[in-house]
């Protein structure tokens, strides 16, 4: 059975926390130096917040991990 195709309005997935960073970052940069025209900036606002809860998500996650912990062992975790 083919995998289902991810939806085409769905936003780009960052390849690590560290690139989702580095985009945010960027996009920071851009954002206040007060270039952007009133649509590029929206949508920018837009792509951060994603880019934010993404890292968010990520944090929450290794927290998450690090608090499985049973006997002083790092007990194996898989997220729900």
């Amino acid at each position: 059975m083919p995998k289902a195709s991810p939806s085409p309005a769905a936003p780009d997935v960052p390849a690590s926390y560290e690139a989702a960073l580095q985009e945010l970052e960027q996009l920071l940069v851009q954002m206040e130096a007060g270039d952007l025209p009133l649509e590029q900036l929206s949508s920018g606002y837009r792509r951060g917040a994603d880019l934010l809860r993404y890292c968010r998500d990520k944090l929450e996650a290794v927290e998450d991990q690090i608090k499985v912990l049973d006997q002083g062992v790092l007990k194996s975790w898989t997220p729900e």
